[in-house]
């Protein structure tokens, strides 16, 4: 049974940075390009970042720049690390498989506002 874990998200200010770490258990994690998703309220979930395999990066518009995402496969943990965050980054942070093959964890909440 495949379990993703999320956390690390919090209220921040806008030009502020957070960590989110998401743990995954139940597979061969280092077999997986990991990716990190985000929904705002009334929005649809969106892709922000991805690491494959060989640990290539890719990331959506709004995230180059201020968002670097990183895995330890010894730790089945894939990182998002997110500075300068602006108050449309607001929303609930997940993640998962790039084709989005597992349940949805619970999510870690980012709130950017003064």
């Amino acid at each position: 049974q495949v379990q993703l874990v999320e956390s690390g998200g919090g209220l921040v200010q806008p030009g502020g940075s957070l960590r989110l770490s998401c743990a995954a258990s139940g597979i061969i994690f280092s077999f997986y390009a990991m990716g990190w998703y985000r929904q705002a309220p009334g929005k649809q979930r969106e892709l922000v970042a991805r690491i494959n395999i060989d640990r290539k990066e890719t990331y959506a518009d709004s995230a180059k720049g201020r968002f670097t995402i990183s895995r330890d496969n010894a730790k089945s943990t894939v990182y998002l690390q997110m500075t300068n965050l602006k108050p449309e980054d607001t929303a609930v942070y997940y993640c998962n498989d790039v084709a989005i093959s597992w349940p949805w964890g619970q999510g870690t909440q980012v709130t950017v506002s003064p």
